[in-house]
């Protein structure tokens, strides 16, 4: 058991450091990252791969430790609002692909549930957050934000992640069976 949870928080620390260092590659175009979203992809997958509890630590440090070292993204409120996102994507992924059939079409389910999630969750904590510093976050910022603006991310995420996690599968390095 013991070997096993190490090889988890080996994994995670490897997941929150691609989740640091892959935004570099988008890093001289703000616009292209915040559509690629390139911080999402190790987060995703590290659900999958380590459990929800390993995800969502990993989803909520990766966006802070990037801006309280980086300066990008800004703390407030992109990073924390990210933070919780990203934590929520850990958390249902991990959940989901525990409860559900390891099955192709459950990955898929798997991660959409989390995409849907995770941007509910970002959206709410805009709103507290915009609220605090006493502005607004309405229903086009929203859509905005966590759908129009990432079209680009959410295509690779959905192609990207069940791809990875399958070749994962196959190779027995994460749980094939219910």
């Amino acid at each position: 058991m013991k070997n096993q949870s190490t090889k988890k928080l080996v994994l995670a620390a490897l997941f929150l450091a691609l989740a640091y260092l892959l935004p570099f590659l988008t890093g001289q175009i703000p616009e292209i990252g915040s559509m690629l979203l390139p911080m999402h992809l190790p987060v995703l997958i590290c659900g999958f791969v380590c459990g929800w509890p390993y995800g969502l630590i990993v989803g909520f440090v990766a966006p802070l430790l990037r801006s309280l070292t980086l300066g990008m993204p800004p703390i407030f409120p992109t990073a924390v609002a990210m933070a919780f996102e990203l934590a929520a994507y850990g958390l249902i992924t991990g959940i989901c692909y525990k409860k559900l059939p390891k099955k192709p079409l459950f990955l898929y389910i798997d991660l959409l549930i989390a995409m849907i999630g995770g941007r509910i969750v970002w959206g709410a904590v805009m709103m507290i957050c915009l609220g605090i510093k006493g502005g607004a976050f309405t229903w086009p910022a929203f859509l905005s934000g966590a759908v129009l603006g990432a079209v680009p991310g959410i295509v690779l995420q959905l192609i990207l992640v069940p791809i990875v996690v399958a070749v994962l599968q196959k190779a027995n390095l994460i749980p094939t069976e219910k």
